[in-house]
């Protein structure tokens, strides 16, 4: 039996108005695997027990939908459980808020993008020499679109980190770092995430490029080819087989350290 320990990086106040990352994963998660054992805590509402990590496999840091950067003093509580999550010596895995912790954990920098928010699908995302090398992206080619919804991103990279993957928008889409007994694989996407999730996660805003609302579009995206294609992706690319493959592929880097 696998146990991932999944660290919900929204406030009570967003979980109060239904606005749970956690949710995402346990989701795809379940659909990748439903044998697994996932069990969730929220740094934000309360210090996790000492014996949290106590039989746990695996470890996620969610995105987050607060207002503030991981590096700013009321992301503390998120920082401080990142640093012990590190001291396990187990696998961590992190999406978006996660991706920009770590960099900041480790010692490498974020900011707000120059380009503005990225929302709907990150497009032509390409891999790295490294990156294609590496089992986190096995079964990917250079090209490829993921669910994403930021502002900030990685600005600079930590010192021993490997660059996995970028794009236009954000040169660090994804990234490693495996030095010191940390072992942490993460990206500025969703792979957990469905375009639908990105529609509602926006409340129809309209934050995109042009003024222009394209929320119709990404709730229909998951299954509509003509809405995807207008997005500048595919349903297949977003099917939970391809959308979640770096997951898939760190469930399986999991098991194979457990063994």
């Amino acid at each position: 039996m696998t146990i991932v320990l999944i660290i919900e990086s929204n406030t009570p106040e967003l979980l109060a108005g239904g606005k749970s990352a956690s949710a995402f994963f346990l989701r795809s998660l379940h659909g990748l695997d439903a044998s697994l054992t996932l069990k969730v805590v929220c740094p934000y509402a309360a210090p996790p027990p000492a014996d949290i990590y106590d039989g746990v496999d695996g470890i996620i840091y969610t995105g987050s939908g607060v207002n503030w950067a991981t590096d700013a003093p009321e992301a503390a509580p998120l920082r401080a459980e990142m640093e012990r999550s590190f001291e396990q010596n187990l696998p961590v895995w992190g999406s978006c808020n996660g991706l920009q912790l770590a960099a900041v954990v480790l010692g490498g920098t974020v900011a707000a993008s120059p380009n503005g928010f990225e929302i709907g699908p990150a497009r032509d995302i390409r891999l790295s020499k490294e990156g294609a090398a590496h089992p986190m992206m096995t079964g990917r080619e250079s090209g490829f679109s993921a669910p994403c919804v930021h502002r900030d991103e990685v600005r600079t990279l930590p010192d021993g980190a490997t660059l996995i993957a970028g794009n236009s928008h954000s040169p660090v889409q994804a990234m490693t770092y495996g030095k010191g007994g940390v072992d942490f694989w993460g990206t500025q996407y969703h792979p957990e995430m469905r375009m639908a999730d990105i529609a509602a996660s926006t409340g129809g805003r309209g934050l995109f490029s042009g003024g222009t609302d394209l929320t119709a579009d990404l709730s229909s995206a998951d299954t509509d080819d003509a809405a995807a294609r207008r997005l500048g992706t595919s349903t297949e690319q977003l099917a939970l087989e391809t959308r979640a493959t770096e997951l898939s592929n760190w469930l399986a880097h999991v098991k194979a350290r457990r063994a």
